[in-house]
């Protein structure tokens, strides 16, 4: 299939990438003056307070690249956009005063389910799942649930594989750039998702640089969500809007975030337990309990969501 890139899409990649670079160092020094930094606990690996605003740098450099790019006439019109970018700054904003406040988790799920309905109501949903024997089958009232599930689900699913440096960073890269692609070769493309896939690799990018082992700064639930919350909405616009079969390529794509939420929630239950309440049995725990280090440990996880990337036909 062919690919359909522009100049914009390279340029919001380059410039996401230099903002990034530039403000992550001004971050990490301002959060070590402030005393907003993670604290090393039990369920913690790292032993060093580290900076947990990283998803500042993320947020900012991904605005900032967008506006720029509006600037110089690159716009994707769409009508998805407007969602997309309010509802991923809310959640930026919620994840942020979590991260400086420590938010109840019931709260913050309240909060959520509130932002993935706004976004909804402008116009981001699930109208369709794939059936195999036959048309797709149209949600009708089920498309407002389902549509909010995912988004809720995915962004918070990436957040919980935010426990090993750089392996939400790069499983994120690899996602967003992944469904870039898939949008550009679809038929018509989707320009709109590409841009902004391709946006955030590059502010992602530029904060892997600090966040590889040993790490000097954490994305903290602000990039965590931030980024999750597009991941799972540039799937409905872009991915899901297209063929048919395109309903199942995100769960191909997005598999390390989904196989460790799914994972994690049923095993919870299973106990007892609510959850929401955090613990240090997931899949990355498991294998540094096996005897892998922190950097083979992302750097197997990323091999499967790069292997997701792969299968998807673009």
């Amino acid at each position: 299939m062919i690919i359909k890139l522009t100049q914009a899409h390279i340029l919001g990649a380059f410039i996401s990438y230099l903002l990034g670079d530039f403000i992550v160092p001004f971050v990490i020094d301002f959060s070590q003056k402030e005393g907003l930094v993670d604290i090393p606990n039990a369920r913690k690996i790292h032993k060093n307070p580290i900076s947990r605003l990283g998803g500042v740098a993320i947020w900012t450099s991904s605005i900032l690249t967008f506006f720029f790019l509006v600037l110089l006439s690159y716009y994707p019109y769409g009508s998805l956009l407007s969602g997309i970018l309010l509802g991923g700054s809310l959640m930026f904003l919620l994840g942020l005063i979590d991260d400086v406040y420590n938010l109840d988790a019931k709260f913050k799920l309240i909060i959520q389910l509130s932002i993935a309905t706004i976004v909804y109501l402008l116009g981001v949903k699930i109208d369709t799942i794939f059936n195999p024997f036959g048309n797709a089958i149209n949600l009708g009232v089920f498309s407002y649930p389902i549509t909010v599930l995912w988004i809720v689900g995915i962004s918070n699913a990436v957040n919980f594989i935010d426990g090993v440096d750089g392996l939400a960073g790069s499983v994120i890269t690899v996602n967003s750039i992944t469904l870039a692609l898939i949008a550009a070769s679809m038929t018509p493309a989707q320009p709109m998702t590409t841009l902004i896939g391709f946006i955030l690799a590059g502010s992602m990018l530029a904060f892997l640089t600090f966040n590889f082992n040993p790490a000097k700064i954490f994305m903290g639930d602000s990039g965590a969500l931030f980024a999750g919350f597009l991941l799972a909405t540039l799937s409905i616009a872009g991915v899901m809007k297209g063929a048919t079969l395109a309903i199942l390529l995100p769960f191909v794509v997005l598999a390390v975030p989904i196989m460790d939420i799914t994972y994690s929630s049923l095993r919870r239950i299973m106990k007892g337990k609510s959850p929401f309440v955090a613990d240090a049995e997931h899949i990355h725990h498991k294998l540094l309990k096996a005897g892998f280090s922190q950097k083979k440990t992302g750097a197997i996880l990323t091999s499967v969501a790069d292997v997701g990337g792969d299968i998807a036909p673009y």
